[in-house]
C-alpha cells in the first residue's frame, strides 16, 4: 500500500498555536467510523492553475500536472450519516517510474492557512528524489479556501487605515474591543450550517483520517510545520495505530493552548525584530537608516507613532485603488521578517522604510500598504479564530489581558497590542469552546518521531519544541543553532533537507535524542535595492507574495 504524508507548513496570518493538554486521548473510534469515498482526480480550474503558474512555476513546472478532486467528510464526525461538508484537495504527481512510493498530503497550517495551493508548492521544493518517490497531496481544511463551506466574516474588517493598536491605552482599547465583538457577531450570522461548533483541531485531524481512508493509504506519514505540528502530535495521539512517519517542523508548545502562546510569541519576536534593525544598521550606506540597532530603532518607532494620526495614501494609476499605511499595517507587515531569515524579504522592507525617509510614497505604500476599499478576503482570519476560540477555553476576564499584555509590553512593544487585537474575537466567540487532546498521553503511540526547531524562532519558540520533544517519548529533535527562521525545512540549509529527505526516504532518523546543526549566514543586501514597479497594486502583491509562507 501506498504510504501518506501530510505537509503542514507555514502560511496565513494567524499566530502559531501551541495547545494545552489536558483531555484523555481519543482512539479512531472518535472518528465516527465513517468510511469516505476515493478520490476522483481532474483538471483544476483555469485561475487555480494561473496562480500555481505565477507562484511556484519558478521552481518547478507544477502548473502543468497539478490535479484537483474533493472529498466529503461529516460537518459533525458523531453523526458520520448526516450533513456531510466538502474539501478540496490537490495532487502533484510523482516524476519516478512506475508506482508512487507514496502520497504526500500538504496543509500550510494556520490555522486558516490553504493547503490546495500549497500541494503544488510542497513539490516544487522537494529534491529531485522525493519528486521521483512521491505524489503531493494539498488539501484545503475545512471552512478554508475552496473547501465548501468557506468561512468569512467581515470583508471590510481589515481595510487600511484600521485603529492604531494602541499600548493598553484607555481610547485604542475601547475601539478595539468594540471591533472585535463586532467580528464576532459577523461571524455568528454568517455560519448558516453549524460549522462553528465543529471546526476544532481535532475535527481537521479526523479529517486527515478520511484523507487518509481516501487515498487507500494503510499509514499515514506526516510533514507539519508551526501549527501543523499540532495537528500532527494530535493525530498521532488520537490515532497512533496509523501513524507512519512523521517529522514536526517549527514545533508549537502543547502546554500552551492557545492564550499563554501568544504571550511567549510577543517576547521573542521583540527580540527578533531588535536583530532586524541591527542588520539595517550594519548596512547603513544601502539603507540609510541609522548606524546602529539603536538608532534604526528609534527611526521605526517614531515612524509607527507619526503614522497614526498620518496614514500615507496612494492611489494606484494603472488601476484606481487607494492604498494606505497606518501603524498597523507597518507592523503587520514588516512583522515577517522576523519569521525567516531571507534576502528578499529583509532587503524589501528595508528598502520600503527608506522610501519613507526620501518621500517616494509608491514604493512605501506598495511594500507595506493595504486597500482602503474593497473588501478584502477575511477566509483566513476568520478560520484561525474560529479554531483556536473554540480548541480552548480563553480567558474571559479582560482584566487578565490587560494586566498580562502590560507587563510585557514594558519590555517588548513590538508585536504585543496588535496581537491582542488579533486574538480579541476570543473574548466573546460565539461557538462554545472544547478540552484539547492530551498530547503524547496514549501508551501506542509511536517512538519514530522526527522534529525539526530553529533556536531563535519567534512564532514557535524553542521552548514549545523543547516541551513537545518531552511529551512525544522515542522523538528526536533537530536544532539549527542561532537560526531565527520559523519552520527550517526546504530554508536552504543542506544539513536539514538532508536529514528530513533520509527519514523520507528510508526511515532513518540521526539518531540521538537532540542533534544539532549551524545555522546559515545572515542575508547580504543585493547589489540593487530598488523596490519601484510600474503598478502599486503589482507592488502590493509581490510584497503578500514574499511573506506567503508566513504565520503570524
Amino acid at each position: 500500500m501506498k504510504r501518506t504524508v501530510v505537509v503542514a507548513a507555514v502560511a496565513g496570518l494567524g499566530l502559531a498555536g501551541l495547545g494545552t493538554a489536558s483531555a484523555q486521548a481519543a482512539g479512531p473510534s472518535a472518528a465516527g467510523g465513517f468510511d469516505p469515498a476515493a478520490v476522483k482526480w481532474h483538471a483544476c480550474p483555469a485561475d487555480f492553475v494561473q496562480q500555481v503558474h505565477d507562484l511556484y512555476d519558478g521552481l518547478y513546472p507544477v502548473s502543468k500536472i497539478v490535479q484537483c478532486g474533493e472529498l466529503q467528510v461529516p460537518l459533525d464526525y458523531a453523526q458520520p450519516n448526516g450533513k456531510k461538508i466538502t474539501l478540496q484537495l490537490t495532487r502533484t504527481p510523482h516524476t519516478g517510474t512506475g508506482a508512487a512510493k507514496g502520497d504526500m498530503v500538504v496543509n500550510p497550517g494556520g490555522p486558516g492557512g490553504g493547503g490546495a495551493l500549497f500541494g503544488p508548492r510542497v513539490f516544487a521544493q522537494n529534491s529531485a528524489a522525493l519528486k521521483d518517490a512521491y505524489n503531493v497531496i494539498g488539501f484545503d481544511p475545512r471552512g478554508v479556501g475552496m473547501s465548501v463551506p468557506s468561512l468569512s466574516c467581515d470583508p471590510n474588517y481589515t481595510n487600511a487605515p484600521r485603529p492604531d493598536y494602541g499600548t493598553g491605552d484607555r481610547a485604542s482599547v475601547s475601539v478595539w474591543l468594540k471591533k472585535s465583538k463586532a467580528y464576532t457577531d459577523a461571524c455568528k450570522k454568517a455560519d448558516k450550517i453549524g460549522l462553528l461548533n465543529h471546526i476544532k483541531t481535532t475535527d481537521s485531524v479526523r479529517d486527515m483520517e478520511s484523507i487518509r481512508k481516501a487515498l487507500s493509504d494503510k499509514k499515514l506519514d506526516y510533514y507539519g510545520a508551526s501549527y501543523g505540528t499540532y495537528l500532527g502530535s494530535v493525530y498521532a495521539t488520537m490515532f497512533p495505530k496509523t501513524v507512519g512517519r512523521m517529522v514536526l517542523d517549527g514545533n508549537v508548545g502543547p502546554s500552551d493552548v492557545w492564550y499563554d502562546a501568544n504571550l511567549n510569541q510577543d517576547v521573542q519576536f521583540d527580540k527578533n525584530m531588535d536583530y532586524y534593525f541591527g542588520w539595517i544598521a550594519k548596512y547603513d550606506s544601502v539603507y540609510h537608516l541609522g548606524t546602529t540597532q539603536a538608532g534604526v530603532r528609534s527611526f521605526f518607532y517614531k515612524l509607527r507613532a507619526t503614522l497614526k494620526t498620518k496614514p500615507v495614501y496612494y492611489t494606484d494609476p494603472s488601476s484606481g485603488q487607494k492604498f494606505a499605511v497606518g501603524p498597523d499595517e507597518l507592523t503587520d507587515v514588516i512583522q515577517n521578517a522576523a519569521y525567516r531569515r531571507s534576502q528578499s524579504l529583509w532587503n524589501a522592507y528595508a528598502v520600503g522604510l527608506e522610501a519613507y525617509k526620501t518621500g517616494d510614497a509608491e514604493t512605501f505604500v506598495g511594500t507595506f500598504g493595504a486597500q482602503t476599499t474593497g473588501g478584502a478576503d477575511d477566509n483566513e482570519f476568520a478560520v484561525y479564530n474560529a479554531v483556536q476560540c473554540t480548541d480552548v477555553q480563553w480567558p474571559t476576564s479582560w482584566a487578565k489581558w490587560e494586566r498580562d499584555n502590560v507587563r510585557i509590553n514594558k519590555k517588548h512593544p513590538f508585536l504585543t497590542w496588535g496581537n491582542v487585537w488579533f486574538n480579541a474575537p476570543c473574548l466573546t466567540w460565539p461557538a462554545k469552546a472544547g478540552t484539547p487532546v492530551n498530547v503524547g498521553r496514549n501508551p501506542q503511540l509511536p517512538r519514530n518521531i522526527l522534529q525539526f526547531e530553529g533556536s531563535e524562532d519567534a512564532a514557535t519558540p524553542l521552548a514549545g519544541a523543547l516541551d513537545m520533544h518531552r511529551r512525544l517519548k522515542g522523538s528526536q529533535l533537530v536544532i539549527q543553532d542561532g537560526d531565527r527562521t520559523h519552520c527550517i525545512v526546504h530554508r536552504g540549509s543542506a544539513a536539514v533537507d538532508a536529514i528530513f529527505d533520509r527519514y523520507f526516504l528510508t526511515g532513518e532518523r540521526p539518531g540521538q535524542s537532540v542533534t544539532h546543526v549551524p545555522q546559515l549566514g545572515d542575508p547580504v543586501p543585493p547589489a540593487q535595492t530598488s523596490a519601484k514597479t510600474k503598478s502599486l497594486s503589482t507592488t502590493v502583491t509581490k510584497a503578500a507574495r514574499l511573506s506567503d509562507d508566513v504565520i503570524r
